[in-house]
């Protein structure tokens, strides 16, 4: 079941235009990191033991998928690219009622089996949910000149306005993906006293905070596997959009890149402007900004990520806001269990609900 953290109210502050740092601010960190710690351990599903296999069985087995039913709203963003929002609002939801954004991974987008999944649960639970596509991806292709990138936030910072201009009495929540993840913690830790009032939470779920030293791992041993599927999907959609293809038609000319390093070589720090793959790597990681980040955010990881190595969060610059939950098991995205107290077997699904839940109700107890 979902864990009624209401029960048991954090003490939030409300208390300017933008999310800063206050001893009372502290209080409900340590609230909800408290809270956190009445999740339930992730024991993985007897079958599913290590990294890759949570990986590959999170992929293969997409859980509960529900009817498309969202209205489709557009962001412009300052260079004229635009994106799209994709609004699933319950029949109960109110204009106090909290809303998430949710943030795909790399190669994925609205339509990816864990965005629709979480945002089904979510709006569930009553949340009100925004699926982005970044820019070129999902509904978004052929409206854009570029493709979105790990260090997209000012992407993110443009849509989370939008919704904030749409739910104007909402408390907004993000939840990001991997990729989406780090652009999530980029965004809160790069201007952390210009993010709207309204920006709540967080969850961020096995994000790669430092590029350059994850798309090493990617050469290495079976994580090639994941590499060469990823960019192949990646290479693809550059090649199929004619807009794309306008801005960097050596692409097309060049061989398929054989890893992602390749691919970033070739087209991504290409097409925005970086004076190479590196500079790309290290300007768009979000492991030098992350003790900034002042948003109370719940981020997940496991040991045995196949994608993310795990020393990166072992060793990171802590921030107060920032509640880490290490697991033994559940690869990257996976963290399929066994049966629990939860309504099914998806526990990082469960951790998305509670952390929002125990979020608000924080909210709703310093409004009262």
């Amino acid at each position: 079941m979902i864990l009624d953290f209401c029960k048991n109210p954090a003490i939030v502050t409300t208390d300017s235009s933008s999310v800063t740092a206050s001893p009372t601010h502290n209080l409900v960190t340590d609230s909800l990191t408290a809270t956190a710690g009445q999740f339930p351990d992730f024991q993985p599903h007897r079958l599913l033991r290590n990294g890759n296999l949570q990986t590959l069985a999170a992929a293969i087995l997409k859980g509960k998928q529900y009817p498309y039913r969202a209205l489709r709203r557009p962001v412009l963003l300052e260079d004229g690219d635009t994106m799209i929002l994709h609004d699933d609002r319950p029949d109960n939801w109110q204009p106090t009622s909290p809303t998430a954004i949710l943030i795909h991974g790399l190669a994925g987008s609205h339509q990816s089996a864990y965005m629709i999944r979480i945002a089904g649960k979510l709006n569930e639970a009553g949340v009100r949910t925004f699926r982005i596509d970044m820019r070129g991806s999902g509904s978004g292709e052929g409206l854009a000149r570029k493709t979105y990138h790990a260090g997209c936030s000012h992407d993110l910072r443009a849509a989370l306005l939008r919704v904030a201009q749409i739910c104007p009495g909402s408390p907004i929540h993000l939840v990001g993906f991997s990729i989406g993840g780090n652009v999530a913690l980029k965004m809160m830790g790069e201007t952390p006293d210009q993010l709207p009032r309204q920006l709540s939470g967080s969850v961020v779920i096995n994000p790669p905070i430092d590029l350059g030293y994850c798309v090493e791992r990617f050469s290495k041993g079976t994580a090639r596997f994941y590499d060469g599927h990823v960019v192949k999907a990646l290479y693809r959609q550059v090649c199929r959009s004619d807009l794309l293809v306008e801005q960097a038609p050596h692409v097309v000319d060049a061989r398929m890149p054989r890893g992602q390093r390749e691919f970033d070589s070739l087209y991504t720090a290409s097409v925005w402007g970086f004076d190479s793959v590196d500079q790309f790597y290290a300007e768009t990681s979000s492991r030098h900004v992350i003790s900034n980040v002042r948003v109370p955010t719940l981020l997940i990881a496991s040991r045995d990520d196949p994608l993310v190595p795990v020393e990166l969060f072992e060793q990171m610059e802590p921030s107060d806001s920032i509640t880490l939950r290490l697991t033994d098991h559940g690869g990257h995205l996976g963290f399929i269990g066994q049966p629990s107290t939860d309504p099914d077997r998806r526990w990082m699904d469960w951790r998305i609900v509670d952390w929002i839940n125990a979020c608000n109700c924080a909210q709703n107890s310093t409004a009262a």
